[in-house]
């Protein structure tokens, strides 16, 4: 009888999750470990797009999702008062848009590949890895709890400041911060709450927004861009207790306007109350020996990005994919890597000016993004049915790269065009890799 193999995946986020599902399709045995201890339900908006969608269709969960989205029908930028500027409907694409079709809160997301995992996929909460011994026949793993465990392969999937990473890479991977540190909470739901996604700034690079979701609260976030030297502007985020965040907070945002009061108000009430500074990770390489990066930790693109999610999905798959394809496990790592690399690369690519080219500092600096606000907005769309009546668009039926036939089953992955041309996949329309490994 052929010896299972074993996994150790640290990280129960959303790359880790989808990583345990996919192996466990393939007959692996997956622990995954997650330091919080318990199930994160919590988290904001995400969305997927292009090839991540590709990626839940192909694991039959995509209309799950489609069922659990936050119901979001688009996105407005606000002015003075809270007067609408300019509105951006959800648009019938898998691809364009501030709101994706598919918007659903990160635990929700978290919580649907949980369950769609085999019973046989092992979580471990409240506990993480604390040592790495990795020998040509096995890794020997201990943790902060645990007695010390056995695997074949470790996958690091514990996000932009990954401590699994830390243990086995030392400082090869940096993170490089985007000069904007961001607050997101859950608040109580009122009234005035709409359907929209509602983005009010003010000078400063001071930004408010308020998003739906399908739990009968709002989901909250205060951004503010950093000016001047990013020199340890992360080392020092990392040392800043809760009540030293809660403080800032309320001196940058106490003259904003808008719903900015009413934030402040709540953060010592929040149950998920999370900080972060926005960054991009750079990894020179993404295996050594038998550990192995993914999702955030091998490649956060960052929140502004739009692709996090995305990249984090495919990324799962084509891991999976490349291991199940392959004897050797040096041989799956390095296609995983030759496959995700341009993929990763493109989304990491942030038009120039971003995050400070929509958070201005100056008024001048708001009043002329602002129109270029309003000249971008479909002039109907304030009229339109969906905006009138608060309900999403209808989609439309896209082109998918995908495939079929069984001639491809444990066939390595291969690259293919994406459907608007380019001559790899595109993060937000192909997926990087066609046929279906499984």
């Amino acid at each position: 009888m052929t010896r299972q193999i074993t996994a150790l995946i640290s990280g129960a986020s959303i790359a880790g999750p989808a990583l345990a599902y996919w192996l466990d399709r393939y007959g692996w045995a997956c622990t995954v470990i997650e330091r919080a201890p318990e199930f994160r339900d919590g988290g904001q908006n995400i969305d997927v797009r292009g090839a991540g969608r590709e990626v839940l269709r192909r694991a039959g969960l995509e209309e799950a999702v489609r069922a659990a989205t936050t119901g979001e029908v688009g996105t407005r930028f606000l002015g003075k008062g809270g007067a609408v500027v300019a509105e951006f409907p959800v648009r019938e694409s898998e691809s364009e848009g501030a709101t994706a079709e598919l918007e659903i809160l990160r635990g929700d997301l978290a919580r649907l590949l949980v369950d769609a995992g085999n019973e046989r996929i092992e979580y471990i909460y409240g506990d993480q890895i604390t040592g790495i011994d990795d020998s040509s026949d096995g890794v020997e793993v201990t943790f902060e709890h645990a007695a010390p465990r056995r695997f074949d392969l470790v996958i690091a999937a514990d996000g932009m400041r990954s401590s699994t990473r830390d243990l086995v890479f030392g400082s090869e991977a940096s993170v490089r911060p985007l000069g904007m540190q961001t607050t997101y909470l859950t608040i109580p739901r009122t009234e005035t709450d709409t359907s929209w996604w509602n983005w009010y700034s003010e000078p400063g690079g001071l930004t408010v927004t308020l998003r739906p979701d399908r739990h009968g609260t709002t989901r909250a976030v205060l951004s503010s861009v950093v000016y001047g030297e990013q020199v340890d502007v992360d080392a020092r985020a990392a040392r800043t207790s809760a009540a030293d965040h809660k403080a800032r907070l309320r001196r940058q945002f106490a003259h904003v306007g808008w719903e900015a009061p009413r934030i402040l108000a709540a953060l010592d009430d929040s149950p998920d109350l999370y900080f972060e500074s926005i960054g991009q990770v750079t990894a020179p390489r993404w295996s050594l020996g038998r550990v192995v990066l993914a999702g955030d930790a091998a490649w956060c693109a960052s929140p502004v990005s739009g692709m996090g999610t995305s990249l984090s999905l495919v990324g799962a798959y084509v891991l999976a994919g490349e291991l199940a394809a392959h004897v050797h496990h040096a041989d799956a790592f390095a296609g995983y890597e030759r496959i995700m690399r341009p993929f990763v690369n493109q989304a990491q690519n942030l038009p120039p000016g971003v995050p400070k080219i929509a958070n201005p500092r100056t008024r001048a600096g708001l009043a002329a993004l602002h129109v270029a606000l309003r000249a971008a907005s479909t002039p109907s769309s304030a009229n339109s049915p969906a905006a009138s009546s608060g309900r999403r668009p209808t989609r439309s039926t896209c082109p998918t790269t995908a495939t079929s036939g069984s001639e491809w089953r444990r066939q390595p992955c291969q690259l293919v065009p994406n459907p608007s041309g380019g001559g790899r996949g595109s993060p937000r329309t192909g997926l990087p890799c066609t046929p279906p490994y499984n």
